[in-house]
C-alpha cells in the first residue's frame, strides 16, 4: 500500500520527468541540425535508433522494476541519464552524440514503467480510471509546456541548455526518489490504520469496474497494437518538425509555439477522457481515433499552410490522447503485474518510435526527388495499423 503522500511524490516525479526527457529528445533533433548540419533522412534514423533502444529497455525495465523493485529501477534509470547528458556536454562530434542519445534512451527505459505501476497499484479498477487520468494529464501537461518553451530555452540559453536543463532536473529527481523510497519503507514498517469500510480512504469499498475479461483483454490487444502506430506518427513528425519549420521559414522559438498545438490537444483529451469514463470499451471511439490520427498526420506532412499544420495537430492530438490513454489504461485494468504490463505498453511506444522513422527514412533515401515520399510511405503503414485494428475486433465479435 503507497501513502497519500509516496503517490503524490510519485506524480512529481512523473513530471519532472517527462519535462527533461521532451526538452531534451525533441530539441534534439534542432540540435542535430543546427550543430552537425542533419537533416530529415538524418534526424529520421536518429529518431529510428532511439525508437529500437526504448523498444528493448522499457520491456527490461519493467521486468527488472517488477522484480528488484520500482524505485531502485528509478535510480538506476536517473542514473544512466545524468552520466549520458553530463558526458554530452563535453562533445562536439555528430557520432558522440549519437551515443549519448542512445545511452539515456536506455536510462529513461528504466523510469516509466516504475512510474506507471507506483501510481497504479493497490487501485480499485473504478478508481485507476482516476489515477490515470491523473497520471496522463500530468506527464502531457508538463511535455507539452517542454515542447512549448523548449525551443525558447535553447535560443537564450545556448546549446549547452539542451544537457544542462535535463541534468538539473534529473538530479533533483534522484534526490527526491531516495526520499520517497525511505518514506514507503518506514510506511511498510509502521503502517497506517486502516480506514473504515464505507469511508473515502484507501481501504473503502468501492465497486469493481463491470467488463467482461474476455472483451477487456480483446481491447488491451487492440490497444497494444494502436498505440505503437501513433507513435509512428508522433516520432515521424518530431524527427522532421526541424524541415517542416525551415519550410514555413519559422525560427527554433517559433517552431516551439506552433508545433506543439498537438502535444496541447493531447493533453485536453486527456482531461476529458479522464473525467468521461463512457469511452472505455467502446470500439467506436478507439476506431474513430485512428481515422483521425491518419488523416492529420498525412496533413501536417504534405500540405505547406501554418493554419493548416495548427489545425490538423488539433485533431491529432485529440486522436492521440485516446490512444494512448486506451494503451494505458488497459494495461493498469487487465492483470497484476502493473510494472511488467507497464513495460508492454511502453514497448509498443519503443516499437512505433522506431518503425515510423525507419520507414520514412528509407523512403528519402530509395525516392530522394520526392518531397513526400516520407509522409506517404508512413502513412501506407498506418493504413496497415487500421487493417489489424479490424481484424481483432472481427475476431471478437464472432
Amino acid at each position: 500500500m503507497r501513502s497519500a503522500q509516496v503517490k503524490t511524490g510519485c506524480f512529481i516525479l512523473e513530471g519532472l520527468n517527462s519535462f527533461a526527457t521532451t526538452f531534451y529528445f525533441y530539441y534534439l533533433y534542432f540540435f542535430m541540425q543546427q550543430q552537425f548540419g542533419f537533416g530529415d533522412k538524418a534526424n529520421l534514423v536518429l529518431a529510428a535508433a532511439s525508437g529500437l533502444v526504448y523498444m528493448f529497455a522499457v520491456w527490461w525495465g519493467g521486468r527488472f522494476a517488477q522484480r528488484a523493485g520500482c524505485f531502485t529501477a528509478l535510480k538506476i534509470g536517473f542514473v544512466i541519464m545524468i552520466v549520458a547528458l553530463a558526458v554530452g556536454t563535453q562533445l562536439d562530434d555528430a557520432t558522440g552524440q549519437v551515443v549519448v542519445m542512445l545511452a539515456t534512451t536506455l536510462g529513461m527505459g528504466f523510469t516509466w514503467p516504475p512510474l506507471e505501476a507506483l501510481v497504479s497499484e493497490d487501485e480499485t479498477p473504478v478508481r485507476l480510471q482516476q489515477i490515470i487520468g491523473l497520471y496522463n494529464v500530468v506527464w502531457a501537461g508538463m511535455g507539452a509546456l517542454a515542447y512549448f518553451v523548449g525551443g525558447a530555452m535553447l535560443e537564450k540559453l545556448g546549446l549547452k541548455s539542451l544537457f544542462v536543463v535535463p541534468i538539473a532536473i534529473l538530479v533533483v529527481q534522484l534526490a527526491f526518489t531516495v526520499w520517497l523510497q525511505r518514506k514507503a519503507k518506514n510506511l511498510q514498517t509502521n503502517p497506517p490504520p486502516a480506514p473504515p469500510v464505507g469511508g473515502s480512504g484507501v481501504g473503502s469499498f468501492q465497486p469493481l469496474n463491470p467488463r467482461p475479461i474476455a472483451r477487456a483483454k480483446a481491447f488491451l490487444r487492440m490497444a497494444w497494437l494502436t498505440n505503437p502506430f501513433a507513435y509512428i506518427a508522433i516520432n515521424t513528425l518530431v524527427a522532421v518538425m526541424p524541415g517542416v519549420a525551415g519550410r514555413l521559414g519559422l525560427s527554433t522559438t517559433l517552431a516551439g509555439f506552433c508545433c506543439s498545438v498537438w502535444c496541447f490537444a493531447r493533453l485536453g483529451a486527456f482531461f476529458a477522457l479522464w473525467f468521461w469514463p463512457g469511452w472505455h470499451y467502446q470500439f467506436r471511439w478507439l476506431l474513430g481515433s485512428y481515422l483521425a490520427l491518419v488523416i492529420s498526420f498525412a496533413v501536417i506532412l504534405m500540405v505547406p499552410s501554418l493554419a493548416v499544420l495548427i489545425a490538423a495537430q488539433l485533431v491529432l492530438g485529440v486522436a492521440l490522447g485516446l490512444i494512448y490513454y486506451s494503451s494505458l489504461f488497459y494495461s493498469m485494468d487487465v492483470g497484476k503485474t502493473k510494472a511488467e504490463h507497464g513495460g508492454i505498453h511502453e514497448a509498443t511506444i519503443g516499437l512505433g518510435n522506431f518503425a515510423g522513422p525507419a520507414v520514412g527514412a528509407a523512403a528519402l533515401h530509395f525516392l530522394p526527388h520526392s518531397a513526400n515520399s516520407s509522409a506517404v510511405a508512413v502513412g501506407a503503414l498506418l493504413l496497415c495499423g487500421l487493417g489489424g485494428l479490424l481484424g481483432i475486433w472481427h475476431k471478437t465479435k464472432t
